[in-house]
């Protein structure tokens, strides 16, 4: 089994609509350790110390927010900037996360064609979350593909939440084959059986 940390990051938790069926739902899988950051620290004092240690324990990282203009909330961000220093994921000595796994689910407001060279976005979503796959890379971990939900204000979250739950089993019981989810762009909630492993589908 893999060691999977979830981060949860939503300053307005209580008003979310799809994040917040997201984490209520995957807070009852078990073998899991589950972080809500804003709860964690309210007043974005983050503890590098633990929050460093907490990434050495674990072999998957899971950073779930919605999209903000275009990027994270910023207390991921200063999260980011505190735990990932030079010496521990990166720059000399910086070889802490060498071979962890990296995955982001992620939230947007916008339909999926929004995020397309003819939508009103301009570029796929993909192209948004850049920074935090070269920060793997920089990292020397492994990206793997987003979990994305799309036009998440006016969906139903349930389906995509019941999904995050799928995949979070997987991850954790190794039935989800990060090598080919490394490939893909984007995976949604419908897709996640096309990265079980074979003997999965088998069974």
């Amino acid at each position: 089994m893999a060691k999977i940390i979830h981060y949860y990051a939503h300053p307005g938790h209580r008003y979310s609509h799809a994040n917040k069926a997201m984490w209520d739902a995957s807070r009852a899988v078990k073998g899991i350790e589950h972080v809500d950051l804003y709860a964690e620290y309210p007043r974005h004092n983050v503890n590098i110390d633990r929050e460093q240690q907490r990434l050495l324990d674990h072999d998957v990282i899971v950073l779930q927010f919605p999209i903000f203009w275009y990027s994270s909330p910023s207390l991921l961000k200063e999260w980011i900037d505190l735990t990932l220093e030079h010496g521990f994921a990166y720059g000399k000595d910086g070889d802490k996360l060498a071979g962890k796994w990296l995955m982001l689910a992620v939230t947007a407001a916008g339909p999926e064609d929004a995020y397309s060279e003819g939508g009103y976005q301009h570029f796929p979503l993909r192209t948004f979350l850049t920074p935090f796959e070269q920060t793997a890379r920089l990292s020397k971990m492994r990206f793997a593909a987003p979990f994305v939900f799309h036009d998440a204000l006016k969906a139903d979250p349930k389906p995509h939440a019941a999904g995050f739950v799928t995949l979070l089993e997987g991850l954790r019981d190794g039935r989800i084959d990060l090598e080919k989810l490394e490939t893909l762009d984007c995976l949604h909630n419908v897709g996640i059986a096309s990265v079980l492993r074979q003997s999965e589908l088998e069974a």
